[in-house]
């Protein structure tokens, strides 16, 4: 054990510059692809081009000037809504320049570098598209970049990835809950539009890339909330009157079935996949309003989820949306953070003053190494966009699974070549799919 012979002040500052000085060194990748990771997992044949974009959506309700004390006023209050959008594209071969990705932590005030294969800036790939469209919506708070692992690796496989920052819901400008409540969906399907404006605005980098009649939304926690929104599940009308819900019954725009819920979903949207989505475990959904969703599903949790909750929250969720077929993979003992998160920055190891708490614990699992995680999320989410999106009928082999991973058998003959007894999960190798569950519905 190192003795400290200095004063104790000495001492803490002195750790804190060895911190400082491992950090700014540090090199953050969201691009890891461990030994063990599943087949899908791998990088497709796209180099990938990274930028953001900036929409904005007029005349939006300013949930923020909302006031409960007083009576409503009339008209509601508007403002224009601008949205960060990370996108990530197939890319021109050879394209030079940063692979940096400059992000906030879960303070909102240190920001910290991500490495992946995305260049910034690059030129898009020509002659190649139109590409399907999946939107990617993080939780309460994220950023854009919560999900960069994901984004770039299907990116990569032939995909237009807009990733957005939803404003009153990022690290740096969260704010009252009811706007991401009110908000979450109706940014998911402004952006569906803007990307198909974009598809067909000349001299856009977007332009003939887009293919905005073929997308999926990928939603995270809160974002996973706007996924089931968007695929068609109202809230319920107790929820609209929650005390932390917008005020003014303004949330009722998603009520189940209201006018405008009615709308949904877009024909537009095919699929959606949801990590650890919120509102079951609050009572915004239930078994009646989640027969609206109709469009296929695969929901992503952890079975100690102590945010979104596991039974009585995620794998309720599922078990109601009884319209549709839908699957779930569930990661055993994993918490909220099952596979959605890149890994914690290492900056994000130290004791925030400002939080309480080491940011780290926003990103990782105390149970499950994240870079795994991800490379599971990576190979199912790939297979079930490809199946949905691009009519890869082969790709549905990869959910033909036994349902606990732990009761598979891994079995070879004399020739090395599968055997009858052979029941390990398809794209895994031997001993690589433990503590994972891959579960079907069929619509009823």
């Amino acid at each position: 054990m190192a003795i400290c012979r200095q004063s104790v002040v000495f001492c803490i500052v002195a750790g804190s510059l060895s911190f400082a000085a491992f950090s700014a060194q540090a090199e953050n990748r969201i691009d890891r692809q461990l030994p063990d990771a599943p087949e899908l997992a791998a990088y497709g044949s796209y180099e990938v081009g990274t930028r953001p974009i900036d929409l904005t959506n007029p005349d939006q309700l300013n949930v923020l000037a909302l006031d409960a004390s007083t009576e409503a006023p009339d008209p509601l209050p508007t403002y224009d809504r601008t949205l960060t959008v990370q996108m990530w594209y197939p890319a021109f071969p050879g394209a030079s320049g940063s692979k940096a990705l400059r992000a906030f932590l879960r303070d909102g005030t240190t920001e910290v570098d991500l490495f992946g294969q995305a260049t910034l800036w690059a030129a898009p790939v020509l002659n190649a598209g139109p590409f399907p469209l999946v939107i990617i919506s993080h939780g309460y708070p994220g950023n854009r970049f919560l999900l960069s692992h994901l984004a770039e690796n299907i990116a990569s496989k032939g995909y237009i990835v807009a990733a957005i920052d939803h404003l009153d819901s990022t690290y740096r400008t969260q704010a009252a809950f009811g706007s991401t409540l009110r908000n979450r969906s109706l940014d998911q399907l402004f952006v569906l539009n803007e990307m198909a404006r974009l598809n067909g605005e000349s001299g856009h980098f977007l332009e003939g890339l887009v293919d905005a009649d073929n997308s999926a939304v990928v939603g995270y926690s809160m974002g996973g909330y706007g996924a089931l929104i968007s695929a068609g599940g109202g809230v319920t009308a107790a929820s609209v009157a929650f005390p932390f819900s917008p005020p003014f019954g303004t949330l009722g725009i998603h009520l189940s079935g209201s006018d405008a819920h009615n709308a949904l979903p877009d024909s537009r949207i095919k699929t959606a996949i949801a990590f650890a989505p919120w509102g079951r475990n609050f009572n915004f959904f239930d078994e009646n309003t989640l027969k609206g969703i109709k469009i296929p599903m695969l929901f992503v949790a952890g079975s100690q989820d102590d945010v979104s909750l596991y039974e009585g929250g995620v794998r309720s969720i599922w078990e109601e949306a009884s319209n549709v077929d839908r699957a779930l993979l569930t990661f055993d003992n994993a918490n909220h953070n099952a596979a959605a998160p890149y890994p914690a920055p290492e900056e994000s190891f130290a004791f925030n003053a400002t939080l309480g708490f080491a940011p780290y614990g926003h990103y990782a699992d105390a149970v499950w190494d994240t870079t795994r995680m991800n490379n599971i999320a990576q190979h199912f989410s790939t297979a079930w966009l490809d199946y949905h999106l691009k009519n890869d009928a082969d790709k549905s082999s990869y959910f033909d699974l036994i349902p606990n991973a732990n009761d598979g058998v891994y079995a070879v003959d004399d020739d090395g070549e599968f055997s009858d007894e052979h029941t390990y999960w398809k794209g895994f190798e031997n001993r690589s799919a433990k503590g994972l569950r891959l579960e079907w519905l069929r619509s009823q």
